[in-house]
């Protein structure tokens, strides 16, 4: 080694860090012969950067950005330590490290394994979340000592691994909390993410770090489970289509009403007739025929019409009861059920004459049971 080079290994005038780029280096130790500094030396921290000098494994200074002149005046922990009443003794020893306060943005995480969440109506599931996170280092000096100790290049897949359990588990924590169903988890995103920043932030302060961003992307449910509800979506159709077909019933009935020729005048045209009238026997069967109207179903002798009309048979009904079809039920039974929660106005409901399975606010002879029952808050 020549002269030039042993002296400007000793006796460094510049200290500073000018990161590569693309690099993922969280604190980075300022490297020079034998950690000697000269007096007057100049400490350049740049936007996005701090700088930490460490003297005798204890923590003395840290500089924000700016350029800096190294004397007593300015690093006033450092001159006590060294026990420095009138000025430096050039050279000194002492390591500086460099660390990066800048965002770091799309950082991943998620969960590896599905994780159980009870839902109020389909009882313990298994979810599956992923999201992305952005933070910085706020605080250099704690991140110093809680982290990177004596690691000459703290890189962030090093720490990244930890962050990831801490935000996996205060996120359940946080989805247990609110208690949303299931079936609204996908409108309430913006609210779990914020309901798990509020937890996560106190964690990662205790390493110096803040937390500016957590988002969830997306949580998911297996495969088994969303099967039963796209059958459950599909069952819900079929009974709006039932509601729809009584309600093009009495439409057409209301409108043959009006016609000068009144209900008597369906006669005229055979197929329309047949038509409306099988409708009517299928929507209001067991409710009689109007007085008067010639229809297929009072074409009876005087004396059947003259007899007293058949008793009216209980309604009774079958409900889907913690996923499992229990009943029939007649009305004060499922009026009870409502009282106690086993029946709420998605519970999927069935009789005799239903084309298939429909949510229980769906049916207009169950809306009297959740009259004194308050609807879902509003989100």
């Amino acid at each position: 080694m020549g002269l030039g080079s042993w002296i400007g290994g000793q006796f460094i005038d510049i200290i500073e860090w000018t990161e590569p780029s693309q690099n993922e280096i969280l604190a980075h130790r300022f490297t020079r012969h034998k950690n000697e500094i000269k007096n007057g030396a100049k400490l350049i921290v740049r936007e996005g950067q701090a700088a930490g000098f460490v003297k005798e494994g204890q923590l003395a200074d840290v500089k924000l950005p700016g350029m800096y002149t190294l004397d007593t005046k300015n690093m006033p922990i450092l001159s006590t330590i060294l026990g420095w009443k009138y000025g430096f003794e050039s050279p000194f020893k002492c390591e500086v490290y460099f660390i990066a306060t800048r965002q770091w943005t799309d950082q991943k995480w998620g969960t590896q394994n599905p994780v159980m969440y009870r839902d109020p109506e389909f009882g313990p599931v298994r979810l599956r979340a992923f999201g992305n996170y952005a933070f910085k280092i706020t605080d250099p000096a704690t991140f110093l000592k809680e982290l990177v100790a004596t690691d000459p290049s703290f890189e962030l897949y090093e720490i990244s691994a930890q962050f990831r359990n801490v935000i996996v588990s205060r996120f359940i924590d946080a989805l247990g909390g609110a208690k949303i169903p299931m079936l609204d988890l996908a409108g309430n995103y913006e609210k779990v993410s914020n309901l798990a920043k509020e937890r996560i932030t106190p964690e990662l302060a205790k390493m110096g770090v803040s937390l500016t961003q957590f988002f969830v992307e997306n949580i998911s449910l297996p495969p088994e489970v969303e099967a039963a509800l796209d059958k459950r979506s599909q069952m819900s159709v079929l009974g709006n289509l039932d509601q729809y077909a009584k309600l093009q019933t009495a439409d057409a009935i209301r409108d043959a009403a009006q016609n000068p020729g009144g209900l008597a005048g369906l006669g005229a045209n055979l197929g329309a007739g047949v038509a409306i009238g099988n409708a009517m026997g299928g929507a209001f069967a067991g409710a009689g025929s109007a007085p008067g109207v010639v229809t297929p179903a009072n074409t009876t002798s005087p004396a059947a019409a003259a007899g007293p009309p058949p008793l009216p048979t209980a309604v009774a009904f079958h409900a889907s009861i913690d996923g499992v079809a229990s009943g029939p039920f007649d009305m004060a039974a499922l009026h009870q059920h409502v009282r106690n929660g086993k029946v709420t106005r998605a519970t999927l409901v069935w009789k005799s004459g239903m084309a298939g399975w429909a949510a229980a606010q769906t049916v207009p002879e169950l809306n009297a049971l959740f009259a004194d029952v308050p609807p879902p808050l509003p989100m």
